[in-house]
């Protein structure tokens, strides 16, 4: 499952509206909640509340930063537009239904706002920008601003050749390449940087354009930048994008805007080109401060990414679904014996994990990691996963061809076979391999999928062995997984320990939302894993050095059991408390440090904010 480094958090308001910021004494590092997210459904990046470009990944999420200060403050490169005035104050905010973010900065003399986005368009699957613009309005009398562009390619490795291009400034190294223009008077500083002090007044608006152009195209080419006309018209065509995408969701009473938020981040984390949908848009940010929980998440988990189109789809978001049911089929060839529980967001299949020791890694949380090793675990949760999604999408009109039965069999096949070993589950255990109940569970729910689909399509299966499969797999489960003493179930085969994974059994329909023995387990896993109103994963062993916070996901499961066991008051409680862990604009890491208040992990979490919808659609619709 795709864990994460720290940060400040402060809550979001209901009305969408944000909290003046007012930054402290500059340190290393910025608190991981001090960021905000910009996503094309291609790249990513984070922007400080300061107005510094710290992390962008172009012309993909996972590709090589070109901005990367997140994981190196001295090499990583960034792009910041700040007043002089150190008296500066800051406020900001996602436009309505969009990921346009709006800072504005105040200091004595005038007031400016930054309009920051990744450029959106029709058709921009196939035909993407590619493009980082930030646009700078004067409000108020005058600011004098500082605009550094400090490209370092690659992680940091390399500073690349910036060179003039007629109207435009290109930046060249490797295989990357970045024009930079519009109208911000930009002049060299030094060999690798880009610098300029301009003075913006009430009225005056200037544009700031990085795109992605690959080297080759750019050697011995000039430029033909688009004009401050263009610019502005894909500034307003990246909101209308959004907002015509966020329109089309359902709508679910108070918690609206919080929802939309979270789904547009998910659609951000989905790589347009091929269906994947990244579980963060980070890599190495720890999971405690110093390391070395550091993961890389920018890579398509089948498992987050079926329960993101769960989510997406209860607020009416189902176009996704069949692009990621392809893209999976695509990448595990068509076979079940191919399938991985991950993949690049191309579909990629080695992910080899690599360690960059020469980065100095988030607040010197070491080592940094490119690529996963957990892609070649077995996790056999994902044979339930897949055939829950086909028979979700089987309901929705959507019946499985003959290739796609084929493989769906395959998967069941699979998931029958495999059940009685152990696996490493869903929470990627990197010590022995276990007898996990809900890995066994999710086996259960294959065949129960897979004899739905059958009976109800009509194609050829072996359903008297599934059948008795399916059976043993129920029985195992309630002699080895339930502690008949306490009357719960329990994290493995014969051992009393329990896991927050065992909250989201009755959504399987391995049992009922209101069985007694899920009512008594919900009740279980409160009492040994809840800490001030948020749950830890687990307290077993994991096979790995250091702690983690609260993993916020775990609590937006607990609210959804609870709304659905008719507990309405407990689950709004659960819910408003792992809703407080947002940062100023909405945003959920993955874990949450109790003690100090901060976020910890990859961010924005795929998983948290996909949790944080299904929670939300319970409590409006408990039934």
């Amino acid at each position: 499952m795709a864990g994460s480094g720290a940060a400040t958090s402060r809550p979001a308001t209901s009305s969408g509206a944000v909290p003046s910021l007012v930054p402290g004494a500059p340190g290393r590092y910025r608190p991981i909640g001090d960021y905000a997210f910009l996503g094309d459904c291609h790249s990513g990046a984070l922007v400080s509340s300061a107005g510094s470009v710290d992390w962008l990944c172009l012309p993909r999420l996972d590709d090589g930063s070109y901005f990367g200060r997140l994981l190196d403050r001295d090499r990583g490169g960034w792009c910041a537009i700040t007043p002089a005035d150190p008296g500066v104050r800051t406020s900001r905010r996602y436009l309505d239904g969009t990921l346009v973010l709006e800072t504005e900065m105040a200091v004595a003399g005038g007031r400016v706002r930054v309009s920051d986005c990744l450029t959106m368009r029709p058709g921009g699957a196939r035909r993407p920008y590619r493009q980082l613009l930030r646009v700078v309005d004067g409000l108020e009398g005058a600011v004098d601003l500082r605009v550094e562009v400090v490209p370092r390619f690659d992680y940091g490795q390399v500073r690349p050749w910036v060179r003039r291009a007629g109207r435009a400034w290109q930046a060249l190294g490797g295989d990357d390449g970045l024009v930079i223009e519009g109208d911000v008077p930009l002049v060299p500083s030094g060999l690798h940087d880009l610098v300029a002090e301009v003075r913006v007044a009430a009225g005056q608006r200037l544009r700031l354009s990085l795109r992605h152009v690959r080297p080759e195209v750019l050697d011995g080419s000039g430029s033909r930048p688009p004009g401050p006309a263009e610019l502005d018209r894909r500034l307003e065509q990246t909101v209308a994008w959004w907002r015509g995408w966020s329109a089309r969701g359902a709508r679910l009473g108070p918690d609206q805007a919080a929802l939309v938020r979270s789904a547009t981040v998910l659609k951000a984390l989905t790589q347009a080109t091929t269906g994947a949908i990244a579980a963060a848009a980070t890599t190495s940010l720890p999971e405690a401060p110093g390391g070395p929980r550091n993961w890389d998440y920018r890579a398509s988990w089948v498992r987050d990414s079926v329960f993101a189109l769960r989510s997406l789809a209860e607020l009416g978001y189902t176009a996704e679904a069949d692009g990621f049911r392809r893209f999976v089929q695509r990448s595990a060839a068509g076979s079940a014996q191919e399938l991985q529980i991950m993949y690049g967001l191309g579909g990629e299949r080695r992910l080899k994990e690599q360690t960059f020791d020469d980065l100095e890694g988030y607040g010197g949380a070491r080592p940094v990691r490119i690529g996963n090793a957990a892609a070649r675990q077995h996790q056999h949760d994902v044979y339930g996963e897949l055939l829950d999604l086909a028979w979700d999408w089987h309901q929705r009109g959507k019946t499985p061809d003959a290739d796609d039965w084929r493989f769906l069999v395959e998967l069941v096949n699979e998931a029958a076979k495999r059940w009685t070993t152990p696996d490493r589950g869903i929470w990627e255990l990197r010590g022995p391999p276990r007898h996990l109940v809900h890995s066994k569970v999710m086996c259960w729910v294959a065949l129960d999928r897979g004899l739905r689909l059958a009976a109800d399509v009509g194609f050829p299966a072996p359903v008297g062995r599934w059948r008795s499969t399916r059976a043993a797999i129920r029985a195992a489960v309630e002699r080895h997984g339930y502690d008949p003493g306490r009357g719960v179930f329990t994290q493995t085969f014969d051992r009393p320990e329990l896991d927050a994974a065992l909250l989201l059994l009755p959504s399987t329909g391995f049992v009922t939302w209101d069985d007694q023995r899920m009512r008594r387990t919900v009740d279980a896993v409160r009492r040994d894993l809840e800490e001030d109103g948020l749950l830890l994963r687990y307290r077993t062993p994991d096979g790995l050095e250091g702690s983690e916070g609260a993993f916020v996901a775990c609590t937006f499961w607990l609210a959804e059991c609870l709304a659905r066991q008719g507990r309405a008051t407990q689950a709004r409680a659960a819910f408003t408390r792992a809703s407080a862990t947002a940062n100023d604009v909405g945003l959920f890491a993955e874990e949450f440090d109790q003690a100090t208040g901060t976020l910890l992990g990859n961010f924005p979490q795929a998983l948290t904010h996909l949790s944080h919808i299904a929670a939300a659609v319970a409590l409006e619709q408990p039934g």
